[in-house]
């Protein structure tokens, strides 16, 4: 008679899952993570805008740009956190160098992974181990996390690499709108209730010292955003004369109060529209 423990362990192989393979990544530049069950979705079109009509974020521009080549080259690069004010262009710049690079570097990747499935950034860096030859950008965009969240143990994972190590063809590139990845006001609650007040954030606030780039996006002044709706019309063909911009931009920025690349483009897609000009 079979060993009832060889058949319950027989079943249970049965049930679980078998290893993802690696997809066929000649087949696209960029995928999505998604889990249940796990997949990696190719990304036909991916949504971005040109490199060079991202104005005023120079530095960071050009120092994301440098490291991401190093990284396609083969070379050493950091992981990098693009982090500061919401619609100043962190996201779109990171799938914009992709873009900008893909052409030139056809195995470099770009990985989008959602906060929410961090717990399983373990089996999708198994997959991409799998694949040598191509180099990826893991993306994971608007990171955060409050003061009892654990998904940012599952970032180590990446950041450190663990016993394995992070594969070498794999960069994490993340973006916040915070410097620590956790709210200013939780991380002095911590500090002030905690039996050992340093010890109580150090864990969580050193989480953000593990990426070697810092990248920081502050809010655009007036000539700036300005000056980002006219490289807008500039790159389009939309005509329209300065009093006339100045005035419409300027109530487009009241009525949302607030003023960034991000409310810039909505103005601009709005300006479009009413000149009949497609984007």
């Amino acid at each position: 008679m079979d060993d009832p423990m060889d058949r319950i362990a027989a079943a249970l192989e049965r049930m679980a899952p078998a290893p993802l393979e690696a997809p066929d990544f000649a087949a696209a530049s960029a995928f999505v993570w998604q889990t249940g069950p796990d997949r990696l979705e190719p990304v036909a079109q991916v949504a971005r805008v040109p490199l060079d009509l991202l104005l005023g974020v120079d530095r960071s521009r050009d120092t994301l740009l440098a490291n991401t080549r190093q990284f396609a080259q083969g070379l050493p690069a950091n992981n990098a956190l693009l982090w500061g004010a919401r619609g100043m262009g962190k996201s779109s710049l990171v799938k914009a160098i992709h873009g900008a690079l893909e052409v030139e570097h056809k195995a470099l990747k770009i990985v989008e992974l959602h906060r929410e499935d961090l717990p399983s950034v373990g089996r999708l860096l198994a997959v991409l181990r799998q694949a040598p030859d191509a180099r990826f950008i893991l993306f994971c965009d608007d990171l955060s996390f409050s003061h009892d969240d654990q998904h940012y143990k599952s970032l180590k994972a990446v950041l450190d690499g663990g016993i394995e190590g992070r594969p070498d063809n794999v960069i994490l590139y993340a973006t916040s709108n915070r410097r620590h990845l956790m709210p200013r006001d939780m991380i002095e609650n911590e500090r002030g209730s905690a039996i050992n007040p340093s010890e109580a954030v150090e864990e969580k606030v050193s989480l953000s010292d593990r990426f070697g780039l810092w990248l920081g996006f502050h809010a655009c002044d007036q000539d700036q955003y300005l000056a980002m709706i006219r490289g807008y019309c500039a790159a389009y063909g939309v005509e329209i004369d300065d009093d006339t911009l100045w005035a419409e931009a300027i109530e487009w920025q009241a009525t949302r109060g607030s003023r960034s690349g991000r409310v810039a483009w909505q103005y601009f897609c709005d300006l479009a529209g009413r000149r009949g000009v497609a984007l």
